[in-house]
């Protein structure tokens, strides 16, 4: 077991305790956001930093006002 500490931006994300430690390029889900694995650095023998890139949110706008008067 190894612990895995999350990076994004020199920001910790998160840390986790995994029997598996994720390869470059990979890709993570974590806290319900997709990402990818940009690199991975050994601490020490059981603690490693991670260094991930999450993708873009993309919010949808509202659709604008409408401003027309309605009958009643």
């Amino acid at each position: 077991m190894v612990v895995i500490q999350y990076f994004e931006n020199r920001a910790l994300v998160t840390s986790k305790l995994v029997r598996s430690i994720p390869s470059v390029e990979e890709d993570i889900k974590l806290k319900g956001r997709k990402g990818k694995v940009v690199s991975v650095q050994e601490i020490h023998e059981n603690l490693y930093h991670i260094h991930i890139v999450f993708e873009k949110v993309v919010k949808n706008q509202p659709l604008l006002k409408d401003t027309k008067k309605k009958r009643r």
